[in-house]
Order: structure tokens, then sequence, then C-alpha cells
């Protein structure tokens, strides 16, 4: 089968579509099927097709690298027109996933994966004709949990496909540091760094060893016992989160799916999140939850882990598990059968 997925952010800038458009085109190889990107930007998996520049605009509280030029229509068209089945995720962003549902294209898949805020939840209801007869262009339409199902719910028949890691990839580090704790995220408010910041000194106070390591952020200084690391590459970040003794997810909101969490809980890390609706679709009983913009509930969810290393391993095993249910196998198997589908229709 030949796939070509379709991704509206560029791959210069680091983002959970972003790699999970990576996953699902090396899966699609692995398995033996010829797969390419299509996307803005010079970046991406080997074989990308680019369709030109982008620009990055704030959405949903935060940064998107997009395309807005309507000359991507016509390239994205080019760019797929070879495919058996084109799987575009967000297909009502521009301009790459947009161009590829308007263009005369191939079967499509579509994937939503955000959680709008209000203001696009009502654009989405005003545009509802519109957005009718663009969905009757997707074949079959997935979402990659339940709250990104429900900003579109008008559309009939939405398959659940939640996003997947290679789990084998996340195995537990035999030397973890029973003091550690790793925050994973882009300096965006949402992502609750800076609430963490705020409870890291109540947390220090009844462990004073703790050592917090962030990942995905660089910041001059910062509280005592706090590491800033910047970017790293999937090999880095992996070893980090096998050391960590807890992972903390205090995002504030905006989240559709949780593959930061996830990614603690195949790592065998102890994980604290926000109790969002995303964020226990993924981790159910695996995880302790605060609520959103709580530092001191933060700080006692990490401080009580951290000083109980019972309770950790507890959480640990009930976590490698729950980890199982977002694999390669069950998330590449779904989507295969949704381009089937498409294909037969």
């Amino acid at each position: 089968m030949k796939v070509a997925v379709v991704c509206p952010y560029a791959f210069d800038a680091p983002g959970g579509v972003q790699d999970q458009v990576t996953r699902i085109v090396r899966w699609l190889g692995d398995a033996g099927h010829e797969a390419w990107a299509v996307a803005p930007g010079e970046g991406g998996p080997e074989g990308t097709r680019s369709i030109g520049s982008f620009r990055s605009i704030r959405v949903n509280r935060s940064r998107a690298p997009i395309s807005l030029d309507p000359r991507a229509i016509r390239r994205v068209g080019e760019a797929v027109a070879d495919a058996d089945v084109v799987h575009i995720h967000e297909p009502f962003m521009p301009m790459a996933s947009l161009g590829a549902l308007i263009a005369s294209t191939p079967p499509r898949v579509g994937t939503f994966h955000a959680d709008p805020s209000a203001m696009v939840r009502t654009a989405y209801r005003a545009a509802g004709t519109l957005l009718d007869l663009a969905a009757k262009r997707l074949d079959v339409v997935t979402a990659v949990s339940a709250v990104a199902a429900s900003a579109v719910g008008r559309l009939a028949g939405i398959r659940v496909i939640p996003n997947g890691i290679d789990v084998d990839e996340y195995r537990p580090s035999g030397d973890r540091d029973a003091s550690g704790v790793v925050f994973v995220g882009r300096d965006d408010p949402r992502k609750g760094l800076d609430i963490l910041l705020q409870a890291w000194p109540l947390i220090r106070r009844r462990v004073p060893d703790a050592r917090l390591r962030v990942i995905g952020t660089m910041r001059r200084g910062g509280p005592e016992g706090v590491e800033f690391l910047g970017w790293l590459n999937e090999a880095e970040k992996r070893a980090e989160l096998a050391r960590a003794a807890v992972l903390v997810a205090p995002n504030l909101g905006g989240e559709s799916f949780g593959i930061v969490v996830l990614e603690g809980l195949a790592s065998g890390s102890a994980v604290v999140a926000t109790d969002i609706p995303a964020f226990r679709a993924v981790g159910a009983d695996a995880m302790l939850y605060t609520d959103a913009g709580d530092p001191p509930g933060i700080a006692d969810a990490v401080a009580g882990l951290l000083t109980d290393p019972d309770r950790r391993e507890a959480l640990t095993k009930r976590a490698l598990a729950r980890a199982r249910l977002f694999g390669r196998e069950v998330v590449l198997s779904a989507y295969l059968a949704a381009y089937r589908d498409a294909i037969a229709r």
C-alpha cells in the first residue's frame, strides 16, 4: 500500500502531531508499505515532500508552524497524487491538510488531534455547513481521543484511534534516581512548567535532595535543584525518562491526548498529572492526579512518591501494563483497517 501522510505542521518545530506522523510513516515502512510525509518546511522523516515555507501562528494557547500560502493546495495535490490513500492529520488546518482535503486526491482518512479552544469550537459550529461539506470528502474519520472527537462530534462514525509509541523503546532503567523528577514539554504557558516551578521549593522542603530535570525548554537560572536540558533527541529523552523516579505533567488544559504521560508510563516512572480528561483516558488508575494550577497539590503528590518507594513500585507495575494498550501493533492495525476501508469506499 502507498500512503501519503499529511501533516499541517512543519517538522522544523517539535510537536505532538509531528511526532505521530513520524512514527506512522516509520511503522508503515517497517510493515512493508511505501509511506511518506507531506508538510511545510524542510524537516521530517526520510522522504518527506515539502510544500514550501511556513509561519508560526498562535493557536490554542500554543504556536503552530503552518503554511498560509494558497499555492500549497496545488503542491499538496501533486505530493499525494501517486498514493493509494491519503492520511490527513488535522484536516481543517491550513494549508497542507486543508489543501489535501479540498484538492483532487486519492481516498482520504482524516485524524483530528486537538482539543480546540472555545473560540475554535464556536467557529466550527458557525461554519457547520461548510465543515459538513468538507468532511464528506473524508472516507474515514478518526480522532486520537474522545476529547478530540468531541470537537467535531457533528461528524458521523468517528473512530477513536489513540496516539501510540514503540513501548519496548521505553524500558525502565536499572539505575533509576530515587530522587529524580522530570518534566517534558515546550515552554508554553499551558504546559504548566511555571506551576511546577512554584511547587518545587515545597517539594525540596520535604525532599532536600530532589532534582528536577526539564526537557524541551531552556531557561537561564531557576530554583535550586532544577536543571534545564533544552531539546534532546529521542534516545536522550528516553534515557532521562528511564532514570527519573517521577514524571510530572502539570498541564493547564488544551490537551486532547497526552503523549508525554504515555512515555512516562512506558518508562516505568511514577506519573503525576493534571486531572484533565485527556490524561485520564491515557493513565486511568496508573497515575496520580492533581487539580490544574495547584502547586501545593503537585508538591504533595511528588514529595509523597519520592518518599514512598513501595507506592512508586505499585504505580510502575500498573503503568507498564497500561502503556501496552497504546503500542505500535494496536495503533498501526487500526489505521491499516481505516486505510483499507477508505479505499474500499
